[in-house]
């Protein structure tokens, strides 16, 4: 999830003074290209309504191991050559860079220009797999009363909707069946018409309950912020907290986040986080979130995601949500999907959160290793740079893993 629209009306007062027509039509997309895009990555609470994650009085550490990774020896093979992380760092546009293995930090570094263990980095899509914890949490407390739940019993404003008919566990899987290829390219899709009412102040129900159903539930996999949209409404409903509140109380405070984060809220009335894509946070903070993946959904000796939650997100039983299965639904063939993470498949079963421009949380299980790249693409979507991450994360892997 992306909101370049909202960054236009931020920015109007700047646009009027410097003049030009094509500046005003053109400073949202501007403001999400290189290099305004790193100060835009980093400063999202200055463009739009938000709500606070705090964290808790007493933050749990976050040590750094006695040896390092020694990460200018790691190599990769891309393209025909072999690189270092330091060309990974430029070729793909890092902001920040953390790799944790068994809850230690053996390398961390933040190559963007506004990039600091304090800044706070808008993580998109990444969001989702954020939220899908929370899902896991509230099911467990019994706030949600099963996978599947319908939408309509926790949401009646969407009967006779192209939601009315669909469970959780279809959202969790983006196998709604509501909607085509989520494609930012078409002016009236329905994911442009979403953000503009989110960045506007219009209706973001109207624009849901006009998206129509496709596809039978639980058939196909087709990648939609809007699902996790209306999970994140879902929870809200169910807990009668908001996203940023519930994150407070059962994940930020429990896991002992060292800063506060923030959703950005939609501008309409009544405001609402986007369980898709609005979370805001540190990358210490989210090293946190993959620490508690890696190992199996604890905190120390708290058991807070369950640890069935953990190896659902792992891998999916169904055939369409497989490695190499998903590109007629929006993904790319190297991934699988299940419970809101980008699977990687093999043996050791790892996964992955990611968000447009670059973002992600790299989950390996197996080493308890945890990788955290925030990146400032040029454009959503980059194949070439999110191929290049991928052998290189892969790479990071293997080499914790001959530390051992």
């Amino acid at each position: 999830m992306r909101i370049g629209t909202a960054l236009g009306i931020a920015a109007a007062t700047g646009a009027a003074v410097a003049g030009g027509t094509w500046l005003w039509r053109n400073q949202g997309d501007l403001m999400f290209s290189r290099p305004l895009n790193e100060w835009t990555f980093t400063h999202m609470d200055r463009v739009l309504p938000t709500e606070t994650v705090t964290r808790p009085a007493l933050s749990r550490p976050l040590p750094s191991a006695r040896t390092p990774l020694g990460a200018a020896g790691i190599r990769y093979e891309f393209d025909g050559r072999t690189r270092s992380l330091a060309e990974l760092h430029e070729r793909t546009n890092t902001t920040a860079f953390l790799v944790a293995h068994r809850g230690e930090v053996i390398h961390e570094s933040y190559p963007g220009r506004f990039a600091s263990p304090t800044t706070r980095f808008q993580l998109f899509s990444l969001t989702k797999s954020v939220t899908s914890m929370l899902i896991g949490i509230a099911l467990e407390r019994g706030e949600i009363s099963g996978l599947e739940a319908q939408v309509t019993d926790y949401l009646p404003q969407l009967v006779g909707s192209g939601y009315d008919g669909v469970t959780l566990v279809n959202l969790l899987n983006m196998a709604s069946g509501v909607g085509a290829v989520e494609d930012w390219t078409v002016p009236d899709a329905p994911i442009r018409r979403f953000e503009t009412a989110v960045s506007t102040g219009g209706s973001v129900l109207d624009v849901i309950r006009s998206t129509p159903k496709l596809r039978e539930p639980g058939t196909a996999f087709n990648y939609s912020t809007i699902d996790t949209h209306v999970i994140g409404w879902l929870l809200e409903a169910a807990t009668g907290r908001s996203l940023a509140e519930y994150a407070t109380e059962q994940l930020w405070h429990p896991m002992g986040a060292e800063s506060d984060a923030f959703y950005f809220l939609t501008r309409g009335k009544p405001r609402t986080a986007l369980g898709g894509g609005s979370l805001n946070a540190t990358i210490r903070d989210l090293a946190r979130v993959g620490i508690i993946m890696a190992a199996g959904g604890r905190v120390g000796d708290t058991q807070l995601v369950p640890e069935a939650w953990v190896q659902r997100s792992r891998g999916s039983e169904h055939s369409y949500l497989q490695v190499g299965s998903l590109t007629d639904g929006g993904g790319a063939s190297h991934y699988g999907y299940s419970n809101q993470w980008w699977t990687l498949g093999g043996e050791q079963r790892g996964f992955t959160g990611l968000g447009v421009h670059g973002q992600f949380l790299w989950v390996d299980p197996d080493s308890e290793t945890v990788i955290v790249k925030t990146s400032a693409w040029n454009t959503p979507d980059d194949d070439a740079r999110d191929r290049e991450t991928y052998v290189a994360l892969n790479a990071i892997v293997r080499a914790v893993a001959e530390r051992e």
